[in-house]
């Protein structure tokens, strides 16, 4: 049985991680697996001013969670409570907390059955090491090599392994001793409490490009339609004017309606037109007096 002194810490941080769940709205719990105490340090010092971390044993994170009222949906974080974790306390927009611990990623070498981060790509040029065992072990990887200059040459740029694939035993000794570190380290948001909302991973994690690239598209879309019904906003009204200037100037012209943007085309219009007609005047006269002498004889 616990002695009575160990209740009361236990009960001591339980209270204590109920008062970080009501000085914040956003409750971030991001996984602790392969992440080292000098990153989780160096994060910690970057976001003191925006996050609280803290890294608190399940068991007691659950009985705060369980026994906290005011906040709605809270308890569906219990659900998240599996393997080492960190808890992030803050006020930050959850998806922009995700993106900061994923800037705050380093590149570190692999071990067997870690994933890779990326398409792995062994670049074709000079290993660095001299010839032997070496040869056997890159090619067992699928890497085409050479011997020059006394030392071992990958032939061709090669993709050994891609995004998302589990690296063997085998690959992780080669990428090694090439130097390639084809593993993320870091800080991964599991899950985000937001005023009643739970996020998942996979819903905060966001490609920022494509992002930008899907809003930029639906405005010029939102654009285009507004243009096509000439629906007046404050991105298309210049040029709905513009054109509607156009157009009205076009009718009074076409329907010889004088305006002080019209006058001086029209009387340049009824000009040209009198000089077209009194040119072909002369020509019916003639016509007129060949007719009749025609008719004489």
């Amino acid at each position: 049985m616990p002695s009575q002194r160990i209740l009361e810490e236990k009960i001591s941080e339980v209270e204590n991680i109920k008062q970080l769940i009501s000085q914040h709205e956003v409750i971030g719990i991001a996984s602790l697996q392969k992440v080292r105490a000098s990153q989780l340090q160096e994060l910690k010092k970057n976001l003191m001013e925006q996050v609280r971390m803290q890294v608190i044993k399940n068991t007691l994170m659950k009985l705060a969670v369980e026994s906290y009222e005011n906040k709605p949906e809270l308890k569906k974080l219990v659900d998240h409570l599996q393997g080492s974790n960190v808890f992030l306390f803050t006020s930050l927009n959850p998806f922009k907390l995700a993106l900061l611990l994923e800037k705050g990623k380093v590149k570190t070498t692999a071990k067997a059955g870690d994933i890779a981060a990326f398409d792995v790509i062994v670049p074709a040029g000079n290993t660095g090491q001299p010839p032997g065992p070496i040869i056997g072990q890159l090619n067992a990887v699928g890497l085409p090599t050479r011997i020059e200059s006394g030392s071992v040459w990958v032939s061709k740029d090669t993709l050994v392994v891609r995004k998302g694939e589990v690296i063997s035993e085998k690959l992780a000794s080669v990428l090694s001793k090439l130097g390639i570190r084809p593993v993320e380290a870091g800080l991964a948001m599991k899950v985000a409490y937001d005023d009643g909302l739970i996020i998942t991973q996979d819903s905060l994690q966001l490609d920022v490009s494509k992002t930008k690239e899907k809003i930029q598209n639906a405005c010029a879309d939102a654009f285009a339609l507004s243009f096509a019904i000439a629906y007046p906003t404050s991105e298309n009204s210049v040029l709905l004017l513009q054109i509607a200037h156009t157009e009205a100037c076009k009718l009074s012209i076409n329907a010889y309606i004088p305006t002080k943007e019209t006058i001086e085309y029209l009387i340049r219009k009824a000009h040209a037109e009198m000089l077209s007609l009194s040119s072909r005047l002369s020509t019916v006269e003639k016509k007129k007096a060949s007719t009749e002498s025609v008719q004489k004889n």
